[in-house]
């Protein structure tokens, strides 16, 4: 097989979860039942939010935005996923293996934004009520959803577009489920230096800078919650900033966890199951945290589930 990007015959080998034929069928059954929840209850929060006038706020239009990422984060990986198994062909074309790269690094980068959008929208609710409809007008809104896109797409281009430059000449096999940034760089026989200073540099600047943020709005909107000298005031706050910061710990705390499982071991299988947790369970998770906690969505959800059934 020749080994030039160029020829566009290029393909590499996903190893996948695991190798044992006997475990492929509950692989396969675990992963599209984890899919279809995913999918199905992001869905339902957007369906919700979107028929729901009480929902039509910042806050919620930041979460249908959410949603709508996390169905698009697991659509990227998992049905490729679910294909190589079915039909035992473990193989992915070089340009179809790109195209995953840039979704799988474009889709978490919006997560990390759109957190931190709504990190800042809860801050200026709690800390500046009387100025909220005036601060989070729609303009403002709908500039911070298209930056934080605008971000995604220009770094994911970045990346993708050093990638191109990369020659491939011996080994094509990939220890993951996907086709993972870093794990391509480990096949290339080219020099990627440019490529993983890019990787620290981004991971800082969207990942740190990002963090920091929230901490900094969440230290404010404790304070503000300490002043407060109504208990209902409390209480609601505490409501609507519960599953937010359910969402950050769940996110930060998968992806921090791949992180330093790719650190501390070189088993390509415990570096896969670690990924799970970030690219699977995560999306499927925050549809249940949001509606759990939060009275309003699951409000609206029984509301649109209501008017659903006559219709059965």
């Amino acid at each position: 097989m020749e080994a030039e990007n160029q020829t566009g015959f290029l393909e590499f080998i996903l190893l996948g979860l695991s190798e044992d034929p006997e475990l492929q069928p509950f692989i396969f059954g675990l992963f599209l039942s984890m899919y279809l929840i995913t999918v199905l209850g992001n869905l339902l929060i957007i369906l919700a939010i979107s028929s729901d006038s009480h929902l039509h706020t910042p806050m919620y239009f930041f979460l249908s935005n959410l949603s709508w990422v996390d169905i698009c984060f697991s659509t990227c990986i998992v049905p490729k996923m679910l294909v190589n198994i079915q039909t035992k062909n473990k193989t992915i074309s070089y340009m179809d293996c790109l195209t995953q790269v840039y979704f799988s690094m474009f889709f978490p980068i919006l997560d990390t934004l759109l957190l931190t959008v709504m990190a800042y929208d809860q801050f200026v609710a709690v800390c500046h009520p009387l100025h909220y409809v005036t601060i989070m007008n729609p303009r403002l809104c709908g500039l911070l959803v298209f930056v934080t896109w605008l971000i995604g797409v220009m770094t994911s281009l970045l990346h993708i577009s050093l990638m191109t430059h990369l020659t491939f000449c011996k080994d094509f096999e990939i220890p993951h489920f996907f086709c993972e940034l870093t794990h391509i760089l480990q096949l290339a026989c080219s020099d990627t230096f440019l490529n993983s200073t890019l990787i620290y540099v981004m991971t800082g600047v969207l990942g740190v800078f990002p963090l920091l943020g929230i901490i900094f709005s969440y230290s404010r909107i404790a304070s503000s919650i300490r002043k407060m000298s109504s208990s209902g005031g409390k209480e609601k706050a505490l409501s609507t900033c519960g599953s937010h910061l359910s969402v950050v710990s769940l996110f930060y705390g998968t992806g921090i966890g791949v992180h330093f499982t790719s650190a501390v071991t070189h088993s390509s299988q415990n570096i896969s199951v670690a990924s799970v947790m970030y690219t699977v369970v995560t999306p499927m998770l925050n549809p249940f945290i949001y509606s759990l906690r939060n009275k309003d969505v699951k409000g609206a959800l029984g509301r649109l589930l209501s008017r659903a059934t006559p219709c059965l």
